[in-house]
């Protein structure tokens, strides 16, 4: 059921609804928008027309305009956008201290609101939100990782995580997770359009909300390979669906380094069609 409602008294009938419909299912009908019964189930349930329409005559899904945020005067400046681009960072030097939970779940559910193909909103994350646990983990992978390595088992291409596990069991140096207090993985069912980009993009903005916070952020690739090729039973210890493709980890936490400016690279590799 989309609950789709319109305030006849504060809809002007200008038809942008019915003009920005991804699926084309809104029609006029009376004078007023409209969504036939034997269409619902063709909804992409992105609600643009929610966000579109100019009076706030239109709820659907339940979600009403008083509901969500304005976007007039809302938005950060360019400049400010460019500078948080530009200076992000990744932190591999945490405060050996956990992140507020309420500030967890916000910049989850934010990130939450990034794109998916064809809207398909499966992304999954999952998170470890408690510094000790993630220190219990991350002796359990590396006991694992460091078994594969005495019995030279590890893959054929990831040989070096035995100078990882020596590093770790020698100096306490943990080059997989970073001492990070925290993790976030993204996950989606194999079945979705873009299940791979759906997680990069979500992680992706998560990223980026997370260091307007201050909150320290690390790609970790090692900790996707060690987590998800080199000891597979992890999936399963973290509670990812066997149906789900490992899109990738990200460790996060309060920085234990600061970074006072943007860096400049090379010009952009850009390569314009000419028809």
């Amino acid at each position: 059921m989309l609950d789709f409602t319109v305030n006849p008294s504060a809809c002007t009938r200008c038809g942008q609804c019915v003009i920005d419909c991804p699926p084309r299912i809104i029609a006029m009908d009376g004078g007023y928008p409209a969504i036939a019964e034997e269409k619902e189930a063709l909804c992409y349930r992105c609600q643009h027309c929610l966000a579109i329409c100019p009076t706030e005559a239109i709820s659907i899904l339940g979600v009403k305009p008083g509901d969500v945020t304005p976007l007039q005067g809302n938005y950060p400046r360019p400049r400010q956008m460019e500078t948080l681009i530009k200076g992000r960072r990744s932190v591999r030097r945490y405060r050996e201290e956990n992140l507020e939970p309420e500030l967890i779940k916000h910049l989850l559910e934010v990130a939450w609101h990034a794109p998916t193909g064809v809207n398909a909103r499966q992304v999954r994350f999952t998170v470890v939100d408690d510094r000790e646990k993630m220190v219990a983990l991350r002796g359990e992978v590396m006991a694992g990782l460091g078994r594969l390595a005495r019995e030279e088992k590890l893959t054929e291409g990831f040989e070096r995580f035995a100078d990882f596990v020596r590093l770790w069991e020698d100096k306490g140096i943990d080059t997989i997770f970073r001492g990070a207090p925290h993790l976030l993985v993204a996950s989606t069912p194999e079945k979705v359009p873009t299940p791979l980009l759906d997680c990069m993009i979500a992680l992706a903005y998560f990223e980026l909300f997370a260091q307007s916070h201050g909150v320290g952020t690390v790609w970790c690739g090692l900790a996707k390979w060690a987590l998800n090729d080199l000891l597979p039973e992890f999936r399963a210890r973290l509670g990812i669906p066997e149906d789900h493709i490992f899109g990738y980890a990200m460790m996060f936490g309060k920085p234990a380094v600061d970074y006072v400016r943007t860096v400049q690279h090379e010009p952009a590799i850009i390569h314009r069609f000419e028809g």
